[in-house]
């Protein structure tokens, strides 16, 4: 059975295209304007093992938020639409990702239910010259919403002795261990035998 979707969502703001293959090898295609996002989108992918395409065209002259969060909500309505009735996944997942001095640990649940809890440090307010590092929660926020998932994502350690927290590591930490409990909560369950995992019989 394959699990695939195309999502496009067309707003007055934004236009976005995302394509995904849960079953993927890691491939990325990935084009958003905005350059560390790209990067963290291609941590979705490969760290994911998915086959991911997304391409935005966003009002960049006005900032990156339209654009960042469209994008994630288009991500999440392609997840949702890829798992079908999420008959025999794991559907739970985490993962604890050290990057040098940062650690994190997310935690996946594929409920059907939408909520996200998201814990980190104040960060240097810009990543790169676009990329707003208050858009990190959004983009879980619209993830999780849109893919209809709960999600905790929490930076355990950050600073360094004497020093601030490198925001780049706490970001890309963050998208790698998600992508690490999405692999393995959307991942097939073969003692599950393609029963739905809940009690209820559907999530």
């Amino acid at each position: 059975m394959s699990r695939t979707a195309r999502i496009e969502r067309v707003t007055k703001e934004t236009k976005v295209l995302v394509e995904i293959d849960l079953d993927g090898t890691g491939k990325a295609d990935i084009e958003t304007g905005v350059g560390f996002y790209d990067h963290m989108l291609n941590q979705i992918a490969r760290h994911g093992g998915f086959d991911l395409t997304v391409h935005t065209v966003g009002d960049l002259e006005i900032d990156a938020h339209h654009t960042m969060e469209d994008t994630a909500l288009a991500l999440g309505a392609a997840f949702d639409q890829a798992l079908g009735d999420k008959a025999g996944i794991r559907r739970y997942g985490s993962a604890t990702v050290p990057m040098d001095e940062v650690l994190v640990r997310a935690a996946v649940d594929l409920s059907g239910r939408p909520y996200v809890v998201h814990d980190e440090p104040a960060l240097a307010p810009y990543i790169g010259p676009v990329y707003p590092t208050s858009m990190t929660r959004h983009i879980w926020e619209s993830f999780g919403q849109a893919a209809r998932i709960t999600l905790h994502v929490d930076v355990l350690r950050a600073a360094r002795p004497g020093g601030h927290p490198d925001a780049h590591h706490v970001v890309e930490a963050q998208f790698k261990a998600v992508s690490r409990a999405l692999r393995e909560a959307t991942a097939i369950d073969p003692r599950a035998r393609g029963a739905i995992p809940s009690t209820k019989g559907a999530l």
